[in-house]
């Protein structure tokens, strides 16, 4: 068969005990809100206060720009879905989901490297940062995340779009991914999972050890210099040392561990698709004394303002 006959796709889901359910729903429900306001209030920031607009907090914001996709793609479905009995999606929108988690992934890998680069030439060529690293870079690494992102989820499409899906249509999960949406096709597909493998595994394991390596270069270039420095140093990579870790962490594990489903998988997928959205904001701003006071202004000035259309409106009256 040459054309697809399954219109939808039914998740399994994550469990089928109603306390576990309903403590799925309040902590999800907790973690998105709270990832899809600190992501926004991180944006908004960058973008209102003008002490704040220099590469490194360009780049910050537009990692905060890409959780809130991260955050919306899959986690407010898999929140409606808790106590639906039927849990579906139609076939244009897995692929749909599909198609922007694989652009939002590969976005945030190379924001990633290019916030490592930003920290390299800051620490160790601190007297040429705003030379290497001007707005036009910045405009570069932000154009080339998405024209990356977009390739990488398109070629991965290429692979499955026009496989016949005919059979079954039942996803041991609360969300489409490749792995899993290619075996339900009604062909063989080994050599294709294991082109998509190698493309993302290739992609997210590549990334994570150039990331690595930079940071370890980062250390060693400051020890020669001075001691103080070193600690300086650690202190600044400690925070993208983490967000580095829990966003590969899962991604990697997905796409180059072998294919045997487990419990592992689902509860990674949870923590990749809330949790981690909602620690980025909070590692970035409790860590930054300068992004705490910025946010601390434009709180000033909203109430500022809040304060004048008050006394506007009362004189109006």
């Amino acid at each position: 068969m040459n054309q697809s006959v399954v219109s939808e796709f039914v998740f399994l889901g994550l469990t089928n005990s109603w306390n576990i359910q309903l403590f799925l729903f309040v902590f999800s429900s907790i973690f998105y809100v709270a990832s899809m306001m600190g992501n926004s209030l991180i944006v908004f920031t960058v973008v209102s206060d003008s002490h704040l607009h220099s590469p490194m907090y360009f780049l910050l914001a537009n990692l905060s720009f890409i959780d809130l996709g991260i955050s919306s793609v899959t986690s407010p479905k898999m929140i409606c879905d808790l106590f639906r009995k039927h849990k579906v999606i139609s076939f244009r929108g897995c692929v749909t989901q599909i198609f922007f988690i694989h652009v939002i992934g590969g976005v945030e890998m190379v924001l990633l490297i290019a916030m490592a680069f930003d920290r390299y030439v800051a620490i160790c060529k601190p007297l040429h940062y705003l030379t290497i690293m001007s707005p036009r870079v910045c405009i570069l690494f932000s154009v080339a995340s998405w024209v990356v992102g977009f390739m990488h989820s398109l070629v991965q499409l290429a692979f499955v779009v026009n496989l016949p899906f005919c059979g079954p249509n039942v996803l041991d999960s609360f969300y489409c991914d490749f792995p899993r949406f290619i075996k339900l096709a009604c062909t063989d597909t080994y050599k294709l999972e294991l082109l998509v493998s190698i493309n993302s595994g290739f992609m997210s394991v590549g990334s994570f050890f150039i990331l690595i390596i930079s940071y370890i270069v980062i250390i060693f270039t400051v020890q020669k210099h001075s001691s103080s420095g070193s600690s300086k140093a650690l202190s600044t990579l400690s925070a993208h040392v983490t967000v580095v870790v829990l966003f590969f962490g899962p991604v990697m594990f997905f796409y180059t561990w072998p294919s045997s489903y487990t419990h592992l998988d689902k509860f990674l997928a949870i923590f990749d698709a809330i949790v981690t959205p909602f620690l980025n904001p909070v590692i970035y701003t409790l860590r930054n004394q300068e992004m705490k006071i910025a946010m601390m202004r434009v709180f000033s000035k909203l109430m500022g303002c809040r304060q004048i259309f008050k006394h506007l409106n009362f004189e109006q009256t």
